[in-house]
């Protein structure tokens, strides 16, 4: 058959939860387009009863992922970054559309992104090192503090860095044992979408990570409020969608990181791995060794 009579196979985006790709329960879409103006794709516009779902699959995935050891998270965000090289292409493609970028410089965003995914690999396994400890007590007691992942966070992407920021904000959460509910730029969804893909190939386990895309401002509101999430990052929010998200969280006392200014192509920190643990105390007895009531 030659080119000409040939029909291309044309992409239908999908929704990432719980390890599959569904499409919006309410059969919603909504028109996709570049910085021209000019028609790429249509997107699933996502429910409330998508949201519920992905919450569902995110605490599900939750006791196993925060169960795992750092070696093996790290191994796993590893493996994203190997498949991100391998798909590097269309996400070049992909980028250069979403933000109107030349193909160089979709490139380096590209290759940013796949390196970050590779920064926060190298973390897992160091992060407590650097918030734990054993601290200093007057008494015969081991007093030991250790990081824990806070649970279930829901993540409002940034609008305008529709991968590097995307990656920025999704692997600081999973890093460090917690799973994510990720609402991608309403804007420019599609790199975010196509992420989805790679992480059901990469070995991460279904439900650790949850990507919808359509209106923050309509699931938002619905997440913030939810009583089986644990925190919100409100990065991609506006000042009127942050506030009332941030209202809405404190009804079960989630953690909240609140927008601010950032340069996602600078180097990070650890910050954003440190806004969603909990520090766990134990205190332990030394015990006594001998007569004398030497303690070690």
């Amino acid at each position: 058959m030659s080119d000409a009579t040939r029909l291309s196979v044309f992409k239908t985006y999908k929704l990432y939860v719980g390890g599959k790709f569904p499409r919006s329960e309410s059969g919603r879409v909504y028109e996709v387009s570049d910085s021209k103006g000019k028609w790429l794709a249509n997107a699933p516009l996502s429910s409330r009863k998508d949201a519920r779902d992905a919450v569902v699959a995110a605490r599900k995935a939750f006791g196993g992922w925060a169960g795992a050891t750092a070696y093996n998270r790290g191994q796993i965000l590893y493996r994203v970054a190997e498949m991100l090289e391998g798909r590097r292409d269309q996400f070049v493609r992909e980028v250069a559309d979403a933000e109107g970028l030349s193909k160089s410089k979709a490139a380096a965003v590209v290759d940013a992104a796949i390196d970050r995914w590779v920064w926060y690999a190298g973390w897992t396994d160091k992060i407590a090192q650097i918030v734990g400890g054993a601290n200093p007590v007057a008494g015969p007691y081991f007093n030991l503090s250790t990081p824990e992942p806070t649970g279930v966070v829901t993540v409002v992407a940034p609008q305008d860095s529709s991968f590097l920021g995307l990656v920025s904000v999704i692997a600081p959460v999973i890093a460090t044992g917690n799973t994510a509910v990720v609402i991608a730029s309403e804007t420019a969804p599609l790199p975010a979408l196509s992420l989805g893909e790679v992480l059901a190939t990469s070995d991460l386990p279904g439900g650790v990570v949850n990507i919808l895309s359509g209106k923050a401002s309509e699931m938002g509101p619905h997440l913030a409020a939810h009583q089986d999430v644990n925190a919100i990052d409100l990065t991609g929010a506006g000042t009127d969608l942050a506030r009332d998200l941030e209202i809405a969280a404190a009804d079960n006392l989630k953690r909240v990181l609140r927008p601010r200014t950032e340069d996602f192509a600078e180097s990070p920190g650890t910050d954003r791995m440190t806004a969603f643990l909990e520090t766990k105390t134990v205190w332990h007895p030394t015990g006594s060794l001998g007569a004398s009531g030497s303690s070690y």
